[in-house]
């Protein structure tokens, strides 16, 4: 199959990294952090109004996970393009990875891709991004690091005309060990937050938590904020600080490492 370079010199980067040397046993990544798309692909067909909304990007997340890395001293990983041009947190084959509609928006220039348009979007995008991660977390398993992991996004306070009422979203599959402490401590907080709601983890429709999380046995969890609450900067550092907190309340009482690698009393 012919290659079919997609990003050029004035595309940015597919992903971003922030606090580097960040020394919490936390690990952040926001697979839905940006709505760029590469210059050769104009704007898939997509008017320009759709483009702030959902289905583009997670509204908020970005700016929620930079504030929460900075109060748990995290290394957070965010990608820089939008989900309509390929979803990182979806495999490969899934159905969702390039979408042709999404909710009831057409997206036309995902239709008819070649072999290769869709191997540029992969090994341009996707790979790198992915990549990027694995190789922070081979170093941190090399050096003896705990790294309990989270993948932060966020979610519309209304779907396909159905209101959503719950605030919160702890997400996970086969490894309940922080997600249910977590539900507690959220709770006891009187929020109303759903337990996989909005959405659940599987292995057919999402990447993080089954290949990072689960395959590695690392503690985790997948968060969903409603958008509503992390539109503007005061919302979303107010709750990155609050779910920071959460986050260690959570890891303590299911006896993780929770600070700078100390194991917190069980």
């Amino acid at each position: 199959m012919p290659s079919l370079s997609l990003l050029g010199p004035r595309d940015p980067a597919p992903f971003s990294v922030h606090r580097l040397a960040g020394r919490s046993p936390f690990l952040l990544t926001c697979d839905h952090a940006g709505r760029a798309v590469p210059a050769a692909l104009g704007d898939l067909g997509v008017p320009a109004p759709e483009w702030d909304r959902h289905i583009a990007w997670d509204i908020g997340a970005a700016g929620l996970a930079r504030a929460m890395a900075e109060a748990l001293d995290a290394w957070l990983i965010c990608q820089t393009y939008s989900r309509l041009v390929i979803d990182c947190n979806r495999p490969l084959d899934a159905p969702g990875s390039i979408v042709t509609t999404s909710e009831r928006t057409e997206v036309p220039g995902n239709r008819g891709l070649s072999g290769a348009a869709i191997a540029a979007r992969r090994e341009e995008i996707f790979m790198p991004y992915h990549r990027r991660t694995v190789e922070e977390l081979d170093r941190r398993a090399a050096e003896g690091r705990s790294t309990i992991l989270v993948t932060v996004h966020s979610f519309t306070p209304v779907f396909m005309d159905q209101a959503r009422a719950w605030e919160l979203g702890v997400l996970y599959q086969r490894d309940a060990r922080l997600a249910r402490p977590l539900l507690e401590v959220m709770r006891a907080d009187g929020w109303c937050v759903g337990d996989n709601q909005p959405y659940a983890v599987s292995d057919a429709t999402d990447y993080a938590i089954p290949v990072y999380g689960e395959q590695r046995g690392l503690p985790h969890v997948e968060l969903e904020v409603r958008q509503d609450l992390i539109a503007d900067e005061a919302g979303q550092r107010a709750w990155g600080e609050r779910i920071a907190g959460w986050l260690v309340q959570a890891a303590d009482a299911a006896g993780l490492p929770s600070v700078c690698g100390q194991v917190a009393a069980a």
